[in-house]
């Protein structure tokens, strides 16, 4: 990693950051713990012992150590490990400043969920979810704006044109789109809620689209629906990633696709375990709907009891598969992960949320930003797929030539600060 590098900073000091953050929450907690469990002071120790070791480990520049659990995904992530020894030529132990920022950031990750899933009875604590809730909470006036805009717009879903129709999502894919700027790890876990309205400000934002594919990715859902037979449904699949406003943003977009008939059922790809702050789980999920089921504006409650509604029907479904929490990037899944790699096949179309995403579709490596899409992917091609991010790393392919360089003249953070936004469709299989 160059010590000047966005990647360099992260590991050097955000990393560090929410690390202490974790141990803080931990300590807050003790109490509670205490009370819940009647033991549970000795597991906090220790879970924060492990912590604390950890983080030394991590600003000493220590080697990365295999894992020592016996947690399921703990052989896939120690044959990583070797790879990555192996790659170093006989440099030495793989440290935490001389690997690859992907993998050092995702074992923290893993490391975090070690320490508490091996000291029970506070093993399902998640360390995260005041920060993600407070994100929700904090997004109240822009949840409220976008739910009421929604459901206003359901009351003449079937009276829309084909071009009323493609305008509505093209603004709903927007809002979704700079919803992934409320990251909780890209601020180290600092508030990053979505305060005004999000439907305000799209046309100002425009510009800020560098990759706009939204077009085709319309072809692709008119085109789909019209070939619809009863015989075969139309699948949308959503990989997630921040819970909160983002998430939010998300389900609303996915409620129009089957509002719309665009989409017959849509699956969601949440993660298995805290992940990278704000990035959701299965509770943060069926905790955002009840949340919304019971909020006391009309048209929150109206959302949540209609998406609980889509779970129960079975129109929507959420999976969280051990993968998505590997270092591993989105071309190995076909080997680490053939069972997910097939069920991704039986969709027309894939929605990837967010930075991390886009980062493991593109082998997260410092491109020249004129290479093709399609060429970074690196073959990973289960189905049609879109990019919906906000650029906090400095990993970006498929610009025009010059464009690039073009932004970097007037604004030399471009790529890392969450101002710019892409939309990026691949179709070639």
């Amino acid at each position: 990693m160059e010590e000047r590098s966005f990647a360099y900073f992260t590991v050097k000091d955000r990393l560090p950051q929410i690390l202490t953050k974790v141990i803080d929450t931990l300590h807050r907690h003790k109490n509670e713990f205490f009370e819940e469990h009647g033991e549970g002071v000795e597991a906090e120790k220790r879970a924060i012992s492990f912590l604390s070791k950890l983080r030394n480990e991590l600003q000493t520049d220590k080697p990365v150590t295999p894992l020592e659990d016996e947690l399921p995904d703990a052989a896939l992530w120690n044959q990583y490990l070797d790879y990555q020894r192996n790659l170093s030529n006989g440099n030495g132990e793989p440290s935490w400043f001389q690997s690859p920022w992907l993998f050092v950031e995702c074992y923290m990750y893993r490391r975090i969920h070690a320490a508490l899933a091996q000291n029970p009875p506070i093993g399902s604590f998640d360390v995260f979810k005041e920060g993600k809730a407070q994100n929700f909470f904090e997004s109240q006036e822009a949840i409220i704006a976008l739910c009421t805009y929604f459901q206003e717009l359901l009351k003449n879903i079937q009276d829309l044109d084909e071009k009323q129709l493609q305008g509505e999502l093209f603004k709903l894919l927007q809002v979704s789109l700079w919803g992934n700027k409320c990251d909780l790890s890209f601020s180290a876990g600092e508030g990053s809620s979505q305060k005004s309205s999000p439907l305000q400000c799209l046309e100002d934002m425009v510009p800020y689209i560098i990759v706009n594919d939204m077009e085709r990715l319309w072809s692709l859902l008119i085109n789909a629906k019209k070939r619809n037979t009863d015989k075969c449904n139309v699948r949308v699949d959503i990989i997630l990633d921040n819970a909160g406003f983002e998430l939010v943003s998300d389900l609303v977009l996915t409620d129009f696709l089957l509002s719309s008939k665009l989409a017959d059922e849509v699956h969601f790809h949440g993660k298995s375990i805290p992940w990278y702050v704000s990035d959701t789980t299965k509770n943060d999920f069926n905790w955002t709907i009840k949340q919304l089921q019971s909020a006391n504006h009309m048209w929150m409650s109206r959302c949540g009891i209609n998406w609980e509604g889509n779970l129960k029907k079975g129109v929507w479904v959420y999976h969280d598969h051990m993968f998505w929490t590997l270092p591993h990037v989105y071309s190995s899944m076909a080997e680490v992960a053939p069972d997910l790699y097939a069920d991704l096949q039986k969709s027309n179309l894939l929605l990837f949320k967010g930075d991390l995403n886009y980062r493991k579709l593109t082998g997260d490596r410092k491109w020249e930003y004129t290479v093709p899409f399609h060429q970074a992917l690196n073959k990973f091609h289960p189905a049609p797929l879109c990019s919906l991010r906000t650029l906090k790393s400095d990993t970006q392919v498929g610009l025009k030539p010059g464009q690039g360089e073009q932004i970097q003249a007037s604004e030399p953070e471009w790529m890392v600060s969450g101002k710019y936004g892409i939309v990026q469709f691949d179709a070639t299989p």
